[in-house]
């Protein structure tokens, strides 16, 4: 799940969110993109009580292409996104 919230200016608040039930190795998940030149562990996701993995990260306006990636290599899309394409979710701000 992806909540947006605006901030001042072209900056938008973007939660990224993993509910429990999406199966996930053990061990960090980060969120990784066009924004933060797909650097894994700059944004990484913290478990919530509930079980949900979350991060907010501030973004410009604009297109960003993203996916989580997770312990193992293991890469994730999410369905919530403004749309998913060859190179991952996609979010326009």
């Amino acid at each position: 799940m992806i909540k947006k919230s605006k901030l001042f200016g072209n900056k938008t608040r973007v939660t990224f969110s993993l509910p429990p039930e999406v199966e996930v190795p053990p061990g960090p998940v980060s969120v990784v993109g066009t924004f933060n030149d797909w650097e894994p562990g700059l944004h990484e996701l913290k478990q919530r009580k509930d079980g949900t993995r979350t991060v907010s990260v501030p973004l410009t306006a604009g297109d960003h292409t993203f996916r989580y990636l997770a312990t193992g290599g293991v890469w994730l899309d999410d369905e919530q996104a403004d749309a998913v394409g060859p190179h991952g979710s996609e979010l326009r701000i």
